[in-house]
């Protein structure tokens, strides 16, 4: 089942026990992948997530004597989740697992496999909501800056681990900071990294959304770049002058030199010509976080970091919510409660009657 693709021993296991589901509900699993591939427009990520769900569900269904979906009942649907929970799932995980199995409930009775929606007044354990890592500015600064004042340092350049595709980057294949295999390879390396961490921090991208930003997306003339994110939404986003300035160096001096005949015409490349995969991008992140003295430091920190500062510059919510590509409001306001903790720590450290 195509929508069950990937590598790894949950894979494997989703694609064991999905064929061992009986036809009825091994068909209705499939029919779902498709509604939420096609219909749905959700990522690939997500798919493979809700199919996962959806798989542990039936299979728990088919254990207590369930072969049709028409025999789902709300009473089969809670005693899964039970039964996750009692194994150690976190309250995150529980959360999305009743997202999904609402999704499958509503989908199946809108299909006509179930009789009635089962699922529609199923509770979620509501998620304990933390507050994201922030940089501070000086230290967001400090990062984005770094491969533009440290010469990258050699680091040999392992094998292609197996099922890797070719001409793509891999985290065990390139490191950061790094040379390639010569001091012009290494010299462009270093301008993609510093290009990915302005990019990352000056727009507040998603890593995979700025490894999936092509050379035609970028508007050098309005400093804007369009974005294509989530359930396929594109926006348009701007960018600084620090962007432009790494923007600049990074097409003239160093993607020439990465490029391959074969090339996508992906803005970030990978040492062998590739597009930039999200998974090299996160170890880049990290290794020139621990090079700048800072601990180890991840895109989504940077991303919550530039809409932080944003509001603490005076940005209006609604503004972060488009630049950032949220759907929902309610998404963004994480960002106000950063910026409250942090005008807390400033008064108790500062007020003389704190």
């Amino acid at each position: 089942m195509g929508s069950i693709g990937g590598q790894g021993r949950a894979a494997s296991s989703t694609r064991a026990t999905h064929d061992a589901l009986p036809a009825p509900l091994r068909d209705a699993v499939d029919e779902f992948a498709e509604y939420l591939a096609s219909v749905r427009n959700r990522s690939a990520h997500t798919v493979r997530a809700y199919v996962a769900d959806a798989v542990s569900l039936l299979d728990h269904a088919r254990r207590m004597g369930c072969t049709e979906v028409a025999e789902l009942s709300l009473d089969t649907v809670r005693s899964w989740l039970a039964r996750q929970r009692t194994t150690g799932a976190a309250r995150t995980s529980l959360a999305r697992r009743a997202a999904t199995a609402r999704t499958f409930s509503t989908w199946a009775h809108r299909t006509g496999l179930l009789p009635t929606d089962v699922a529609a007044t199923l509770a979620s354990p509501r998620p304990r909501r933390t507050l994201p890592t922030v940089l501070r500015p000086e230290q967001a600064a400090l990062l984005v800056e770094k491969p533009a004042r440290r010469p990258a340092t050699p680091s040999p350049i392992g094998p292609t681990p197996a099922g890797s595709a070719a001409g793509t980057d891999s985290a065990t294949a390139e490191g950061s900071p790094v040379t390639g295999a010569s001091d012009r390879t290494g010299e462009a390396v270093r301008l993609r990294d510093r290009m990915l961490l302005e990019l990352l921090y000056g727009t507040g991208v998603r890593v995979s959304e700025a490894c999936g930003i092509d050379t035609a997306d970028v508007d050098q003339n309005r400093r804007v770049v369009r974005v294509h994110g989530k359930g396929g939404r594109e926006r348009t986003v701007p960018y600084g002058l620090p962007a432009q300035r790494a923007l600049d160096d990074w097409l003239r001096h160093g993607r020439p030199v990465l490029a391959v005949p074969d090339s996508p015409d992906a803005l970030l490349l990978g040492a062998r010509g590739g597009r930039l995969h999200p998974t090299t991008a996160r170890r880049i992140v990290g290794d020139w976080a621990e090079a700048a003295g800072l601990s180890r430091t991840s895109p989504h920190a940077l991303r919550h970091s530039a809409a932080t500062h944003l509001l603490e510059g005076g940005a209006d919510l609604r503004a972060v919510q488009e630049l950032l590509g949220h759907s929902s409001l309610a998404s963004t306001q994480i960002y106000t409660h950063v910026s409250v903790e942090r005008l807390r720590a400033a008064y108790r450290q500062a007020h003389p009657r704190a």
